[in-house]
């Protein structure tokens, strides 16, 4: 115990201002009775790491969306952790860790089991930005933000009141420093602080709003909605790739639909991703292209919902197929191959892309392999489906087509005999295919009889030979 006590004396950073300081800002302390926490629902491995910084003479606790959830009894997807130790103090007790980011330096913490691997998230107590000036640009958007401070002033520095809770696993308390579990019982989602103040310090705050809105299903606050439509122009200074990472966070929170008319309700999607621009705010016009991207996403959000993975380069490609298969059809108009135009229309559409978020190489790869193989199901005969199924992205275009099937693009038989064919054995494959011969042949139009004409009659003379 007196070792420990040493190492908690000697261990405190001078660029770090302890919670002893802020005494005003005591929260209120939750017991388990009350926050009802099911303990099963935690992660191993973020209890192993808030063990491992108590022990070694930190405090630290499970912090932000994790202790939302746990309150409303959801299991959650990401576990992370706060904590009084810099990220250096704490890279040096975990084998498997490293420092990421440039404007808040935080530590990924990596756990390998059976599965797949779990990343918990290890953020130092953040000062009050007044603290960190020089940082700030002059619209008021944070560039840097490493400088450290107490747990008062980190949970001033949250954004939501419903994120501003923090859970300590060894005496199964939370701590509530703005309210956070009133407002759950009110089912309001409210900021912390002066909200527009709050958007210039980070665009991306919208977005979590929209997206956590439609997650919990809460409503925002007067207060906290007010200032997103002046403000919302803010978000394009953002850089891409973070503006890339909310998104897909949109897309995949497991209830996107719902995101998205967010989006639209507070005139956030404009620009975002321009297809989206054209899915929602067009409604005759554009309902077959909205059947799809509706269909598409609540298949992904009742993946998510269970459980089971989603590529986002898939997502991406569903999301993207509309105008893609729009510019498709005006090229075979003019009079282009089939082939070459849907390679010319993938150009096109990902081309059209650049004004707003831009796509990762990564997915716009998949998103290419999932579009070419859709030509390729049409051919049903000899060895076209063998070679079509040995493709390592079959499955990813498999179920692209069976969706344009559920949404009446294409006949549903042709992914019923998908279907058929990947289940059967080889002579069943054979008969399927010979089936589509049949089928070819039957409903060909029958070729013109030629009408035999009579041969003339000759005229029997005497000069002519019997």
């Amino acid at each position: 115990m007196i070792t420990k006590f040493i190492k908690r004396i000697l261990r405190r950073d001078p660029m770090v201002r302890h919670t002893a300081a802020h005494t005003s800002g005591a929260p209120k302390r939750i017991p388990k009775k009350s926050h009802r926490i099911n303990p099963d629902l935690l992660s191993k491995n973020a209890v192993k790491v808030t063990q491992t910084l108590q022990q070694a003479g930190y405090e630290a606790f499970i912090v932000g969306g994790a202790v939302r959830d746990l309150a409303l009894g959801i299991g959650p997807k990401d576990f992370d952790v706060a904590t009084n130790a810099t990220p250096d103090q704490v890279q040096k007790l975990f084998r498997k860790a490293r420092l990421i980011g440039r404007r808040f330096q935080i530590v990924h913490v990596t756990f390998f089991g059976k599965g797949q691997p779990e990343i918990i998230e290890v953020s130092t107590f953040r000062a009050l930005l007044e603290n960190a000036g020089e940082h700030v640009a002059e619209n008021g958007r944070i560039l840097r933000d490493n400088v450290w401070g107490s747990q008062h002033e980190d949970a001033a520095r949250r954004d939501f009141s419903i994120n501003a809770m923090y859970y300590d696993p060894a005496t199964e308390t939370v701590l509530d420093y703005h309210g956070g579990m009133a407002d759950m019982q009110k089912k309001t989602l409210r900021m912390i602080g002066d909200p527009a103040k709050r958007y210039r310090e980070d665009p991306i705050r919208m977005l979590r709003a929209i997206r956590f809105a439609a997650k919990t299903g809460f409503t925002l606050d007067a207060a906290t909605s007010a200032p997103i439509a002046k403000l919302g122009k803010l978000i394009h200074d953002v850089p891409s790739a973070r503006l890339f990472d909310e998104i897909l966070k949109l897309l995949m929170s497991g209830y996107s639909w719902a995101a998205i008319q967010g989006l639209k309700d507070a005139g956030l999607h404009h620009g975002l991703l321009p297809l989206l621009d054209h899915i929602l705010d067009q409604s005759a016009d554009s309902k077959e292209a909205n059947d799809f991207v509706r269909i598409a996403l609540a298949n992904t959000d009742q993946r998510i919902q269970s459980g089971k993975s989603v590529s986002a380069g898939f997502l991406f490609a569903t999301l993207l197929w509309p105008d893609l298969l729009n510019n498709w059809k005006k090229n075979i108009a003019k009079g282009i191959s089939n082939i070459p135009a849907l390679h010319d229309a993938m150009d096109g559409t990902i081309a059209s892309q650049s004004s707003g978020m831009v796509i990762q190489r990564r997915f716009e790869s998949d998103m290419r392999e999932i579009w070419s193989m859709q030509p390729r199901f049409e051919k049903r005969v000899g060895r076209y489906p063998y070679r079509l199924i040995e493709s390592p992205r079959f499955r990813a275009g498999y179920d692209f087509m069976l969706l344009r099937c559920a949404t009446g693009e294409k006949n549903p038989s042709l992914g019923q005999w998908w279907t058929d064919f990947i289940a059967t054995d080889p002579a069943g494959q054979e008969a399927l295919m010979a089936s589509v011969k049949n089928e070819a042949s039957n409903s060909a139009s029958p070729a013109k009889r030629r009408r035999r004409r009579k041969p003339k009659a000759t005229i029997q003379t005497e000069a002519s030979p019997d």
